[in-house]
C-alpha cells in the first residue's frame, strides 16, 4: 500500500507542479514572474551541473564559464551581426560543447580536489578572455541592449508573459533530455562510476570516457542556459562568468539535492528567491544563504530531496556491478 501512494505520488506531483508553472503567470506579479523565469533559467544550469556533480561525483568551480559563453555568443551574434535564434542557440550551445570538450581533456587527468582546482583555474581562463578582449567582450562595460528573439508567432517575446513560457519551455525540453540521459544506461553507468570507478573497471567499462562525455554534456547545457539568459537579461558581462556564479551553481545542487536533477531546480529557485527578496531587506543576503546551507548540510546532508523521508526503496539497477542505487539516482 506504502509503495503504491508512493508511486501514485511521484507520478502526481510533478503533473501538478508543471500545471502550476502554466498557469501561475498571469496570477504574479511582474516582479515575481521576473524571478520565477531566473530561476527556471538557472535550473539548467543547475541540472547541467548535477551530471557531473551528483550522477559522476566531479565537483566543478568552473561550470559558469560555458554558461557565460552561451550567453556571450547571443550578445555577440545579436548586437554586430543581427543574427537570429535560428543561428544564436546553436552556436553558443556548440561554443560551449567545444570548450568543455577542450577542458575535459585537461580537468578530467585529476580527481577529488586536484580536478576541482583545476575547473577552478580552467573557469578563470574565460572569465579573464572576457575581462581583457575588450574589442570582442566590451570589457567590464559589457555587451548591452540584446533585442529579444523573434520566433515569428503571434504575441512578441518582448513582454514578461511570453518570454516566460519561452523559459519554461526551455526548461522542459532540458529537463527531458537530462532525465532520459539519467534514465538510460549510460546514465546509470555515471552512478556507478561515482560509487566506485575501481569496480566500474573491472567490469570492462571505460571510466574516463564515460566521464568525459558527461562533462561535455553538462557544459552544452549550461551554454543552453546562457543563450536563455543572454536573451532574458538583454546585457551579458563578465559577472556572468565569475567564480561567484559557478560557487551559486554548485550550491543549488547541494542544496536542493544531488543526483535527482528536480532537487538542483529546486534549488535554484530558493537561491533566486531569496537572493532577490532577501537582498531587498538587508544587504548581508549571504549571511542568510549561508545559514539556510549551514541548516541544510547538517539536517539534511544530501539536500532538500535527500531529508524528505518518503524517498523510495532501493531497487536493484540494470547495470552489473552497480549496487544501492535508488530510483531517484536512476530516474531523476
Amino acid at each position: 500500500m506504502k509503495v503504491a501512494l508512493l508511486s501514485v505520488m511521484r507520478a502526481v506531483v510533478p503533473v501538478m507542479f508543471v500545471f502550476l508553472l502554466l498557469v501561475a503567470p498571469p496570477f504574479l506579479s511582474s516582479f515575481l514572474l521576473t524571478l520565477v523565469t531566473q530561476a527556471l533559467i538557472y535550473a539548467i544550469v543547475a541540472m547541467s551541473l548535477d551530471i557531473i556533480l551528483g550522477y559522476t561525483g566531479l565537483a566543478s568551480l568552473g561550470h559558469a564559464a560555458y554558461f557565460g559563453l552561451g550567453a556571450y555568443s547571443v550578445g555577440i551574434l545579436a548586437t554586430r551581426y543581427g543574427a537570429g535564434f535560428g543561428i544564436t542557440l546553436p552556436t553558443g550551445v556548440f561554443l560551449a560543447l567545444v570548450v568543455a570538450a577542450i577542458f575535459g581533456l585537461v580537468a578530467l587527468r585529476a580527481t577529488g580536489v586536484y580536478f576541482l582546482m583545476i575547473t577552478l583555474a580552467l573557469g578563470m581562463v574565460v572569465w579573464g578572455l572576457a575581462h581583457r578582449w575588450v574589442t570582442m567582450t566590451q570589457g567590464d562595460n559589457g555587451i548591452s541592449a540584446i533585442p529579444r528573439p523573434d520566433l515569428g508567432l503571434p504575441w512578441s517575446l518582448a513582454r514578461s508573459i511570453p518570454f516566460y513560457y519561452f523559459a519554461l519551455a526551455g526548461f522542459l525540453i532540458a529537463f527531458w533530455i537530462l532525465r532520459t540521459i539519467v534514465r538510460s544506461p549510460f546514465g546509470q553507468t555515471l552512478v556507478g562510476i561515482r560509487e566506485s570507478e575501481s569496480r566500474m573497471r573491472t567490469l570492462g567499462y571505460n571510466v574516463w570516457l564515460h566521464k568525459y562525455i558527461g562533462f561535455v554534456i553538462a557544459g552544452g547545457f549550461a551554454g543552453f542556459a546562457g543563450v536563455l539568459w543572454a536573451y532574458y537579461n538583454g546585457f551579458v558581462s563578465p559577472v556572468d562568468l565569475q567564480l561567484a556564479t559557478s560557487v551559486e551553481v554548485l550550491l543549488m545542487v547541494a542544496l536542493g539535492g544531488r543526483a535527482t536533477l528536480i532537487g538542483p531546480a529546486l534549488g535554484a529557485a530558493i537561491i533566486v528567491f531569496l537572493k532577490n527578496l532577501v537582498s531587498v531587506y538587508t544587504h548581508r543576503w549571504l549571511l542568510i544563504l549561508g545559514a539556510v546551507y549551514i541548516l541544510t548540510i547538517v539536517y539534511a546532508p544530501e539536500g532538500i530531496l535527500g531529508g524528505i523521508k518518503w524517498r523510495p526503496k532501493k531497487v536493484k539497477p540494470k547495470t552489473l556491478g552497480v549496487k544501492d542505487l535508488t530510483e531517484g539516482e536512476i530516474g531523476g
